[in-house]
């Protein structure tokens, strides 16, 4: 027996040795192909330069043009706030971790003190006619960006320009009028969609759940059918705003319980925090969170953790390239997301049609700015903000905090659900066996839709 545990650590630091040797070598030659595409796509970008097509709607009040950002008022005055087809959101730049070259280099052109002052001016003149247009006495319309040469632009995509309301694709189930039921919010993680919920969930919910509880699922901003601005940095606050616009006020949600994975965990608890008193229940789902030891910089500790830049498992491979290689990962896109349908065609051809393709559908639909700022501006970019926002959990809000982890999660460790509990004393933590990232839900969706029920009866009866 102490000859085959020396052999079994033998291997081990072997095995160890030979990830990070052959780590160095495949990240050293992917540094130098992300420069190289990094000069590509700054070529491509110039000479394919992506214009403005019109998407009709009579609530209109601002367009975006290939010049500037026009807003137009009840009385009829235009006004340029920004200079290029780029949003120079200047509040905003303070709340992300990574910000565009272009974004930069506008601001570069204004001094700090004609921002300041508000004296910074940039003049070119607005045809009256687009005014009018602006305005909705012509037809109303309503100017939308078209994607990036790099990214789909299939209906399903796109699918957002057609609505008169910049607001997030919601899939919602139970009573259709409301009669002082409670309500779910579902937010789904990294790149993938409402289907995580919809597919998995919905349908395993007892008739006496649907017929309780308003269930809402969204697509987050950037990702499934919601929108997906190309100008936007996909800040925490970005998020928050339109998850607000999109289901807490149009369906006049007073209180409610939240069901997050992943991500989606960090923006349910940003929304805990700013409703204290509106919030039941929290669910959270292999929530990414790890402690920042003093001195670290918060932002890159996490980034570390989440993307290790090694080879092995290929799901830290994965993450290493989503995190560390903005033009390897747009190129991904461009390979596979652009093409999704051909993709999702042959997925289908190969197996048959033997496996249900919801989770391919929200992979491949999200744009890559979309994945980039939200992973570098949520993920790691709330990092400094995740002890506070648990503080607040534990110190301001009274509703019951439940941790569910696959215990073969290798992309989020088990350790972070508990590093949640070490915050909020009273969450409860349930690490499934046999379970992963993604089969914590998908593969024990009937047992997992038991499991919330309980615990909205639950919360709902104290």
């Amino acid at each position: 027996m102490v000859a085959m545990r020396k052999t079994k650590l033998v291997l081990t630091l072997v095995g160890r040795v030979i990830n990070e040797a052959v780590s160095f070598i495949v990240f050293s030659v992917l540094d130098l192909v992300d420069f190289i595409l990094c000069f590509v796509y700054k070529v491509a970008d110039f000479f394919i330069e992506a214009e403005w097509k019109p998407c009709y709607c009579s609530s209109s009040k601002e367009a975006i043009t290939g010049s500037g950002k026009i807003l137009v008022s009840e009385q009829g005055e235009s006004k340029i706030v920004c200079l290029s087809s780029t949003k120079l959101q200047l509040e905003e730049i303070s709340d992300t971790l990574y910000t565009r070259p272009s974004l930069l280099s506008e601001v570069s052109k204004l001094s700090m003190k004609e921002i300041k002052k508000g004296t910074a001016r940039s003049t070119f003149s607005v045809n009256s006619t687009i005014v009018e247009m602006l305005q909705g006495k012509i037809g109303g319309q309503h100017l939308h960006p078209i994607p990036r040469w790099s990214d789909c632009d299939c209906k399903f995509c796109t699918s957002w320009t057609s609505n008169c309301k910049e607001t997030l694709f919601v899939k919602t189930d139970g009573p259709r009028e409301y009669k002082g039921q409670e309500d779910v919010l579902f937010i789904h993680g990294f790149i993938s969609s409402s289907a995580f919920w919809t597919e998995t969930l919905f349908p395993n919910f007892s008739s006496a759940a649907k017929s309780s509880f308003r269930l809402f699922a969204i697509d987050l901003l950037g990702f499934g059918r919601s929108p997906k601005p190309t100008d936007s940095m996909y800040t925490l606050r970005e998020h928050l705003e339109i998850i607000e616009r999109s289901v807490l006020e149009p369906n006049k949600v007073k209180s409610f319980h939240i069901v997050a994975h992943s991500l989606g965990c960090i923006l349910a608890l940003a929304l805990a925090v700013k409703h204290p008193s509106s919030i039941k229940s929290l669910t959270l789902l292999a929530p990414p969170y790890y402690p920042i030891p003093k001195g670290e910089q918060a932002t890159q500790y996490v980034m570390r953790r989440v993307a290790p830049r090694r080879v092995w498992p290929v799901i830290a491979f994965g993450a290493s390239i989503a995190c560390w290689y903005e033009h390897i990962s747009r190129t991904i896109c461009l390979l596979i997301c652009k093409n999704h349908r051909f993709v999702e065609f042959l997925t289908k051809l190969i197996t048959r049609n033997r496996i249900r393709t919801f989770l391919l559908e929200g992979f491949f639909c999200h744009t890559h700015n979309a994945a980039w700022h939200t992973l570098h501006n949520i993920i790691c970019g709330t990092a400094g903000k995740m002890e506070k926002y648990l503080d607040a959990v534990r110190d301001n809000l009274k509703c019951d905090v439940n941790l569910f982890h696959g215990k073969d999660d290798e992309l989020i460790p088990v350790e972070c659900s508990y590093n949640v509990q070490s915050k909020i004393p009273r969450a409860r933590v349930k690490v499934i066996d046999k379970k992963d990232h993604i089969t914590i839900v998908v593969g024990r969706q009937r047992a997992f839709a038991r499991e919330l029920e309980n615990i909205w009866r639950n919360s709902s009866r104290g």
